[in-house]
């Protein structure tokens, strides 16, 4: 199964656990394929270096450069050739579509309501973490 996470699943996999730390952990363990893009990862590093959670990260004795290593070793890479309107009421996250297109992702996890209303697109399903977890492969 290939999924892209949305940031804000990342973000709470790598600075809270949880519910989407099972994602990463699923794909460390083989049981599912992460994607993500140029963009995503720029996003990714971004948020991460925002000052609360760049010192939560410090705490954790790590750091942003170390989660975004991490997570780019452990996603598979793609470049869209394109990024298609596609999310009506925000932009900002038509790059995780894109990405999800190019990478011919099964999911997109979000957490994120724009995306979230959609259900899908172009063939790719738009779910939450728990429908996400409830879907890898055991």
């Amino acid at each position: 199964m290939k999924l892209v996470l949305d940031t804000n699943v990342i973000v709470s996999a790598l600075i809270w656990g949880g519910e989407p730390y099972k994602l990463i952990r699923a794909a460390t363990e083989g049981d599912i394929e992460l994607y993500a893009s140029p963009a995503l990862l720029a996003e990714l590093r971004d948020v991460l270096g925002r000052e609360h959670l760049a010192l939560r990260l410090q705490q954790q004795r790590s750091s942003v450069e170390q989660a975004i290593d991490l997570y780019g070793e452990l996603a598979i890479v793609v470049s869209p050739l394109a990024t298609p309107r596609a999310v009506p009421d925000d932009p900002d996250d038509d790059h995780i579509i894109a990405a999800a297109v190019a990478g011919r992702a099964d999911l997109i996890v979000s957490g994120d309501r724009h995306l979230l209303s959609m259900g899908s697109h172009d063939g790719v399903a738009i779910v939450t973490v728990r429908d996400a977890v409830d879907r890898i492969p055991r």
